[in-house]
């Protein structure tokens, strides 16, 4: 069953993830299934094997992620009329919220002037991150032909990885990024520079390795600022748009959510859903008034 899935996969999925599903199921699922007929397999037999039977140690997080694998998979068989229902529909797994860092309006310009005044290797890098909300991979494929300076848009439509090298976006979609005007004026000194190079951004030794959540770590804690991972300065662009009162349908189109749920994340995290609700509290702090003072006791 698996493997006529998997095969199936091919033609929507990058060669790493079907490697990924193929690892994982057969790791966690096809020991306990292997000798059954697909159309046997009921949710009860889904959830005792990834809830029970599954190792004990294992986190939350990866038994959601073995659900999901077999919820594809079976969801997939459904399409191919092997299976008339998918098991694994209603079963949950709660797993604890991650915490998203994200740096604030002041630490992220003071991220920026230190890695300018000290001529840093990654400063153009985390620049167009911050100003971009891209992510790592796009970032690293981003060509000078993806950018038009007149028109002030950047198309993003393919991304990098080490496993699988040069492809399309994760949502296998092009999106328009709009430059500000600060981004624009660094664009054009960077063009200067470039010359004749095809990529806008340098080939850092440490980024191609996948080291970079490590450097800014350490650069941040060096600097005194909170110690983000390189992801987070994409949470710190969508959090900050939103706190400035940009639009929710407006921020996932610029990053390329696929979900407004995945948005509407970071809208809690910038605290724009409930900012002013406890504006009409009937009671407040009183404040200092200067007056008479009372002798409570002789001397």
């Amino acid at each position: 069953m698996v493997g006529s899935c998997l095969h199936r996969m091919k033609g929507s999925f990058q060669p790493s993830t079907i490697i990924n599903y193929r690892t994982t199921l057969n790791k966690w699922m096809t020991p306990a299934w292997k000798d059954r007929e697909i159309h046997t397999i009921k949710r009860d037999d889904v959830y005792r094997t990834i809830l029970e039977d599954v190792d004990s140690r294992l986190k939350p997080n990866t038994r959601k992620c073995i659900l999901k694998f077999t919820k594809r998979i079976f969801q997939l068989a459904l399409e191919e009329g092997l299976v008339e229902r998918n098991p694994c529909l209603g079963i949950r797994i709660r797993v604890p919220e991650v915490e998203q860092k994200v740096l604030t309006t002041s630490e992220a310009n003071l991220l920026l002037h230190e890695a300018r005044k000290h001529d840093h290797r990654f400063f153009e890098i985390w620049s167009l991150a911050l100003m971009t909300g891209m992510r790592s991979g796009e970032l690293y494929a981003l060509k000078w032909l993806d950018i038009d300076l007149d028109a002030r848009i950047i198309s993003v439509g393919r991304q990098w990885t080490s496993k699988n090298g040069f492809g399309p976006t994760k949502t296998r979609k092009t999106r328009v990024v709009p430059v500000s005007e600060s981004l624009l004026s660094f664009l054009k000194s960077m063009k200067i520079k470039a010359d004749e190079t095809e990529f806008v951004l340098p080939r850092v030794p440490e980024w191609e390795r996948g080291e970079q959540a490590q450097v800014i770590q350490k650069f941040c804690l060096a600097i005194g600022i909170t110690p983000i991972k390189f992801h987070d300065l994409r949470a710190t662009f969508i959090t900050n748009l939103l706190a400035q009162g940009e639009s929710l349908a407006r921020v996932m189109s610029i990053v390329g959510h696929a979900e407004l749920r995945t948005t509407n994340g970071y809208l809690r995290r910038a605290g724009v859903d409930v900012k002013g609700g406890t504006d009409k509290l009937g009671y407040s702090v009183p404040s200092g008034q200067s007056g008479q003072i009372i002798q409570l006791y002789k001397k």
